[in-house]
C-alpha cells in the first residue's frame, strides 16, 4: 500500500504531545499537513495511560479535517508499547509511528501486532530513524512492509548519539539524511526531515527547511504551530515552478502528437525525466490546493 510522496502533502508535521488536552485540541485548527499525537517522547511515564486513553478518544471523536493522523506509541519492548499498538489500531488514525527503528523485524513486529489487533489495511506505519543503527539499515527498514509510508527522522537523537554538534549548516548530519532520503525514495516511501529546536530562530528553521527540500525531503517535523507556515511555504512548489511544469508537459505532449520523441522548451531538451518530474510538481500542488479548499 505504498504511496508515491507526492500522493499526499506532508509539507509540516507536527509533534502534539498526547498529555496535553488543549494541545489536542489545537491541533485541529492548525494548517499542518499532518499531525503526531505522541505518546513517547512528550508523555512522562506516569501519565503514559491516561495520554494513551486521550488520543485514543480525540482521534475517534474526529474534528481534524485533512489533517493527516499518525499515533507515535512507545517502544514495543517496554511496558506501555504493546498495549499503545492495541488501543490505537482500531481508533481511526491514518498511520502507527514506531521510534528508534533499527531493523526490517522491528517493523514487521509492529505489523504483526497491528493485524492482530484488527489494524484496517488502509493504517499504515511511519517508523522513526533517529539512531546510528536505524540510519545504517535504512534500505532494509524502508523495505520491510507494504504498510510502511513515511521514514520520520529524528535528528535531535542521531546528533546524541553520534557524539556529534548541532550546527547551523547540520554538516554532521548531511550524509545520513541524503542515506536515508535515497533510501526512502528506492521503495516509494515519503520521508520528512527532523525538527528544529529554537523556536526563536525563524531564519535557522528557513534555512532548514529549504537544505530538507533540497536534499528531497518531502517536509518537516515540527514542535510547534507557530512554525507550520514556513515549513507549508517552503515544501510547496512555487508558482513558476508549477508554470514551467505545466509547460514541460504540453510541449511533451505536442511532439507526441507530432510524432517526435524528443523536444526543446526554452532552450532544454525534454526528456522522460523531465516529464516525470513536472508531473509530481503538477500532483502536488493540485494536492495542496484540494487541501487548502478542504
Amino acid at each position: 500500500m505504498t504511496d508515491q510522496p507526492a500522493a499526499r502533502p506532508r509539507r509540516s508535521v507536527l509533534y502534539m504531545p498526547g498529555s496535553n488536552a488543549r494541545a489536542l485540541e489545537k491541533g485541529k485548527t492548525v494548517a499542518a499537513d499532518a499531525l503526531i499525537l505522541d505518546l513517547e517522547d512528550a508523555v512522562a511515564p506516569d501519565a503514559k495511560e491516561s495520554a494513551r486513553d486521550q488520543v485514543v478518544q480525540a482521534v475517534r471523536h474526529g474534528g481534524y479535517g485533512h489533517r493527516e493522523l499518525a499515533v507515535r506509541v512507545n517502544a514495543l519492548d517496554g511496558p506501555w508499547g504493546p498495549d499503545d499498538v492495541t488501543a490505537a489500531a482500531a481508533c481511526g488514525a491514518d498511520a502507527l509511528l514506531l521510534p528508534k527503528v533499527e531493523s526490517a523485524a522491528m517493523v514487521q513486529d509492529l505489523e504483526a501486532r497491528m493485524d492482530a489487533a484488527g489494524a484496517p489495511r488502509e493504517m499504515a506505519i511511519w517508523t522513526m530513524i533517529e539512531t546510528p543503527r536505524g540510519v545504517l539499515n535504512a534500505q532494509e527498514i524502508a523495505a520491510a512492509s507494504d504498510r510502511l509510508s513515511v521514514l520520520v527522522m529524528g535528528t535531535s537523537d542521531l546528533v546524541k548519539d553520534m557524539f556529534a554538534e548541532h550546527t547551523a549548516d547540520r554538516a554532521p548530519v548531511v550524509g545520513a539524511l541524503s542515506w536515508c532520503v535515497l533510501a526512502a525514495r528506492a521503495y516509494g516511501r515519503a520521508i520528512v526531515d527532523g525538527v528544529h529546536l529554537d523556536l526563536n530562530d525563524a531564519k535557522g528553521l528557513e534555512a532548514q527547511c529549504r537544505q530538507g527540500r533540497e536534499l528531497g525531503m518531502d517536509g518537516k517535523t515540527l514542535i510547534h504551530p507557530k512554525t507550520v507556515e514556513a515549513a507549508n511555504r517552503a515544501f510547496a512548489p512555487s508558482q513558476a515552478q508549477i508554470d514551467q511544469a505545466h509547460q514541460v508537459i504540453e510541449a511533451h505532449a505536442k511532439a507526441m502528437r507530432e510524432g517526435r520523441a524528443l523536444t526543446v522548451l526554452d532552450g532544454q531538451l525534454i526528456e522522460t525525466l523531465h516529464v516525470e518530474n513536472a508531473r509530481r510538481v503538477v500532483a502536488l500542488a493540485e494536492a495542496i490546493e484540494h487541501r487548502h479548499a478542504a
